[in-house]
């Protein structure tokens, strides 16, 4: 008779409970398909994500990780944040207000410091390279979280800025059904500043209203007929750029025809809180991100690109001027995100919906001549938050000069393993890709980073 392992027989709090003591190594084989295994067979661990993306790759020096006693530290000062011992920057405020709901990751380390191919690598949790097209993981979330009959898209993509790493926005070998709806692109708006409103309309899904004078039974009968036209081109031609089209097109069809296309108009908010979010398209997309994961959708993220037309689409990319441009930014960031928390922690959200912050790297700790800050994926920031996390934490150590990691580092699988298990997905889920070849959700070998996990 087999008797069952001892391992079989912990809960998934034991497990828990002795890694972090340090008597069962994270490595140890085992660990995470046991942990990956139960939360991924556990309904309530479902949540939403909401990623906040830093196109440019934002200081950490100058927000999660200062170093205000070194030479490198520059003038921002620290907080006290909620969370007793967990400082952040000066000039987040708001933010700071939700220490015991954060948990800060100083001590990510990675190898890649090229704008386009470290988007790839934090985005998709893979390198860019050969024929496979690797999803990012909003895509591979969408799959596992979300309904494809649901009337709002599973996946939402808010001014997103595209042109230095366009294959890490869409939905790689999961394919167009996977695909974000994209909503602001910020190529179609960086001229925003010339237009203060123009992110009204930059937030608005095209095209979902009948046109005037055309009744509901008329565009049935016109949408049914396109949709049989589809049918019977994509059975002559199959292929991706058919088979993408008619997705394109179901989806809208299903948002004209329900009141799901209301999520997107913002005018049914108070105009007190619209201006607590911030009158930008990241502080309007931050409110729109709430409508949206209110309303179930299971992955949305918000991008902040640029304040105005100088950013280019790389706001954080600051080897300029650091300092003043930190601090603008950090404005509107705060605006955004720390009114975010305070909006889901009132509707009874928070504790449903993971909150990520990240970039593709962080900069240099030493300043340069130009009162910049270089590209830097040595030792650098990340920021977990809400639902399925343990805050009131920071991870790891880069010492008193943000040099180099001391202590706990974490690479990209770690962190992107850790982002899954806290949604209660299981990383080492595999997907079939576009060479037949099976793909884990997160490459093999990695550690979650098992301290901020909610048990």
């Amino acid at each position: 008779m087999n008797r069952p392992s001892w391992r079989s027989q912990l809960s998934r709090r034991d497990w828990l409970k002795l890694a972090s003591a340090g008597v069962i190594s994270s490595s140890m084989s085992g660990w995470i398909e046991t942990l990956a295994a139960d939360v991924a067979n556990n309904p309530e661990r479902k949540r939403s994500c909401i990623l906040l993306w830093m196109s440019g790759g934002p200081s950490q020096t100058d927000t999660f990780d200062l170093k205000p006693d070194h030479k490198n530290g520059g003038p921002f000062k620290e907080r006290q944040t909620s969370a007793p011992g967990l400082r952040i920057s000066e000039h987040l405020p708001k933010i700071a207000n939700h220490g015991n709901k954060m948990a800060v990751i100083r001590s990510m380390s990675t190898k890649e410091g090229e704008h386009g191919r470290a988007t790839a690598l934090l985005r998709t949790g893979y390198m860019p390279t050969g024929a496979i097209q690797y999803p990012p993981i909003g895509a591979l979330l969408a799959k596992e979280l979300g309904a494809l009959d649901a009337p709002l898209p599973n996946y939402v993509s808010i001014a997103p800025y595209r042109q230095f790493s366009p294959a890490a926005y869409g939905s790689g070998f999961l394919g167009p059904m996977y695909a974000p709806l994209i909503v602001g692109d910020m190529q179609q708006v960086d001229g925003q500043q010339r237009d203060p409103n123009a992110y009204e309309q930059a937030l608005k899904v095209k095209d979902v209203d009948l046109h005037r004078g055309v009744t509901e039974d008329q565009a049935d009968s016109r949408m049914d007929l396109l949709l049989e036209m589809d049918r019977e081109f994509v059975r002559k031609h199959p292929g991706v750029a058919s088979a993408s089209h008619q997705s394109a097109y179901d989806r809208a069809v299903r948002l004209m025809k329900t009141a799901a296309a209301k999520a997107f108009n913002l005018e049914e908010e108070k105009q007190s809180l619209r201006d607590a979010y911030g009158r930008n398209l990241f502080g309007q997309g931050c409110l729109l991100a709430r409508r949206l994961v209110e309303r179930g959708v299971p992955f949305v993220e918000v991008t902040l690109a640029g304040l105005n037309n100088n950013d280019a689409g790389l706001a954080w990319d600051t080897h300029q001027d650091n300092f003043n441009r930190v601090r603008r930014l950090s404005g509107a960031l705060d605006a955004g995100w720390g009114t975010l928390m305070d909006d889901l922690k009132e509707r009874g959200l928070l504790d449903s919906t993971l909150i990520v912050w990240m970039g593709e790297f962080g900069r240099t700790p030493t300043i340069t001549p130009q009162n910049g800050r270089d590209h830097f994926p040595t030792a650098w920031s990340t920021v977990l938050a809400g639902g399925g996390i343990k805050g009131g934490q920071a991870i790891g150590d880069t010492g008193k000069s943000g040099e180099k990691v001391e202590e706990r580092p974490v690479q990209v699988t770690d962190f992107l393993a850790t982002v899954c298990l806290a949604l209660g997905v299981d990383p080492l889920k595999f997907n079939n890709s576009n060479v037949n070849r099976p793909i884990r959700i997160v490459e093999k070998g990695a550690e979650p980073i098992k301290e901020i996990i909610e048990s």
